[in-house]
């Protein structure tokens, strides 16, 4: 198995499960228009659901708990997932773990995603890799976005051969068509790999994780255009979708902005600019040798100006940005013709 970016991603986006999260005991939780009722095996678990969506969760917690006793499967995520996110009630994973396995045993999808979940962490269940594989297989060919994601992560941790990346890639795209941009990021580096890589279909799904502020996305996405990888160059859209993740906090995006304010590569160079972006760069751990020699060459004054203009920009006066919003909340980085292209990869 080869060594690359796509490994980094691990089970990030899913790990933080409700039930292991950390605030304290905080109640806190979704908003009721958050909640579909799917995840709670397909059907609603009827009064204990209504006082679900209204915020009445100890009072759901007490009508859905009988009946999830008596095996009723939408009543047993109900209270799994109270428990696990500490609703009305402070978290407890074990509680979490239990009623999240008995569903998982009746095949509710996000009951066996949850479960496979804290097989693999350990910590509330028993860790047992072969079963976490198999409850994650089940919710993600029951159509589960995230366990479809995780399930192709799974895949390519343990791939011994092509066929196994191919079987990830399957469930990769089929996340990423759900609008998952964890997913759409996946595919976009499983694509640029192998013996025929597609860098236009790969630049399509940057472009749509991009456009769901997925930061890591908008740099590799800045960067591409920078470059002219996988389709037409546009430098001042590729500087555009790089300033967006740096105004975000981006370290990477912010040594990067750096080096084209330094360059004058899709903005109007700017040397004071450079160094302002860098030093917020390098005060994150970050140390690029070519800036540091930029910071080399400037002067007392040109160093007191760059410490101004960081100060600015953590005020949030980073500049006028290359970068245009469309109605949908989608990037003008390219040309009408160039989107669609790139939004049917």
């Amino acid at each position: 198995m080869r060594n690359d970016p796509l490994l980094a991603l691990l089970i990030v986006a899913a790990l933080a499960t409700p039930a292991l999260a950390q605030d304290g005991g905080q109640v806190t939780g979704p908003q009721a228009s958050e909640v579909a009722p799917s995840r709670f095996g397909g059907r609603e678990p009827d009064l204990a659901y209504g006082a679900y969506q209204r915020g009445l969760y100890i009072t759901a917690l007490k009508l859905a708990l009988p009946r999830a006793e008596a095996g009723d499967k939408a009543a047993q995520t109900l209270v799994a997932e109270i428990y696990a996110r500490g609703l009305g009630v402070r978290r407890d994973g074990a509680q979490a773990a239990k009623w999240y396995e008995a569903a998982a045993e009746q095949g509710v999808p996000e009951a066996q995603f949850q479960t496979a979940l804290m097989l693999i962490d350990g910590e509330f269940l028993p860790r047992d890799r072969t079963r976490a594989y198999e409850l994650m297989k089940a919710a993600a060919d029951a159509g589960n976005p995230m366990a479809q994601f995780n399930f192709g992560q799974l895949l390519i941790n343990e791939a011994g051969n092509e066929a196994d990346e191919r079987e990830a890639r399957v469930y990769f795209e089929r996340a990423a068509r759900t609008g998952l941009a964890d997913a759409q990021y996946a595919l976009a580096l499983m694509l640029t790999q192998g013996g025929e890589p597609d860098l236009e279909a790969a630049r399509g799904w940057l472009a749509r994780a991009a456009q769901q502020n997925f930061d890591t996305a908008q740099v590799e996405l800045g960067s591409w255009l920078v470059e002219g990888i996988g389709g037409p160059r546009d430098m001042e859209a590729g500087f555009g979708w790089i300033q967006l993740a740096a105004n975000g906090g981006n370290v990477a995006a912010r040594n990067r902005l750096a080096k084209l304010y330094w360059a004058g590569m899709g903005v109007e160079g700017d040397s004071i600019a450079a160094a302002a972006w860098y030093m917020l760069a390098k005060r994150e751990g970050l140390v690029d040798p070519v800036m540091e020699d930029h910071l080399a060459g400037l002067g007392e004054a040109e160093l007191d100006a760059a410490r101004a203009r960081m100060a600015e920009i953590e005020q949030g006066g980073s500049g006028p940005s290359a970068l245009t919003e469309t109605q949908d909340g989608g990037a003008a980085a390219e040309t009408e013709a160039e989107n669609t292209r790139q939004d049917q990869p």
